[in-house]
């Protein structure tokens, strides 16, 4: 298993978008709540600590005497369909001041449950549901893990002449950000970069293949957190630079 220390790439993982509502719940000192709600990526899977409990401790030192609760409602094999049915109890009831919403990785890997349509539709509608509501939001896409790779280059598209299928979500995810105006957090081009920097795919999965890996989940945490604390700028207190490690 790989121990090497990669790029974090904030030009490729930086947010096109600034998080307002989130950099003044952070002005306020108060209580803040963050959401993440996906599936497994999200949930965590095994011993491997997911990403949302990573990404508390980070915020909760990067943003010092703030309290910072990083809520995880990730629930494993679900796609953005499933997700937005549970928005109302899993996500609005707790008023967060950013959604951090993971995506795509199960309509590749469960291609056969899911139309690519029906899932960048959902994304659509949850987007639009939450746009008038005050809290931020930022999509997650895909892992760049050999299940995910050998499914999108081995498995034909959903339409003749379509691109591999995980050039296809992260397309209608992209898409899907861009209409609403909010960032995507590029988990799929990031892994990707590493793998092109030596670091080989296998290091980068669990024992499965599918899900990250505890280096791969340790590094993208600390990317998301270096790209949130971008994106939020100056705050009295924090005690580090956006993309310190």
């Amino acid at each position: 298993m790989t121990e090497v220390t990669p790029k974090l790439y904030p030009d490729l993982v930086g947010f096109k978008h600034r998080l307002p509502h989130l950099t003044e719940a952070l002005g306020r000192k108060g209580n803040i709540k963050i959401v993440a709600i996906g599936s497994s990526s999200t949930a965590g899977v095994g011993l491997i600590v997911p990403f949302p409990h990573r990404l508390e401790l980070a915020l909760r030192t990067r943003f010092y005497g703030r309290t910072i609760d990083v809520l995880n409602r990730g629930i494993g094999g679900q796609e953005s369909p499933q997700e937005l049915s549970r928005y109302g109890s899993d996500l609005l009831a707790e008023d967060p001041a950013l959604v951090i919403w993971q995506v795509g990785t199960n309509a590749v890997y469960r291609k056969i449950d899911y139309s690519f349509a029906d899932v960048e539709d959902a994304i659509a509608v949850g987007l639009d549901r939450l746009a008038a509501l005050p809290m931020d939001v930022v999509l997650m896409d895909l892992q760049y893990t050999q299940a995910i790779v050998d499914i999108s280059n081995n498995d034909p598209p959903e339409q003749p002449g379509a691109p591999p299928l995980a050039d296809d979500i992260e397309l209608r995810i992209a898409r899907a950000a861009a209409r609403a105006g909010v960032s995507v957090f590029q988990r799929w081009a990031l892994m990707k970069r590493w793998h092109a920097d030596g670091v080989p795919i296998p290091d980068m999965g669990d024992a499965s293949q599918l899900h990250t890996s505890e280096w791969a989940t340790k590094w993208v945490s600390i990317a998301l957190d270096c790209a949130i604390g971008a994106a939020v700028g100056s705050v009295r207190g924090a005690r580090r630079q956006p993309f310190d490690i």
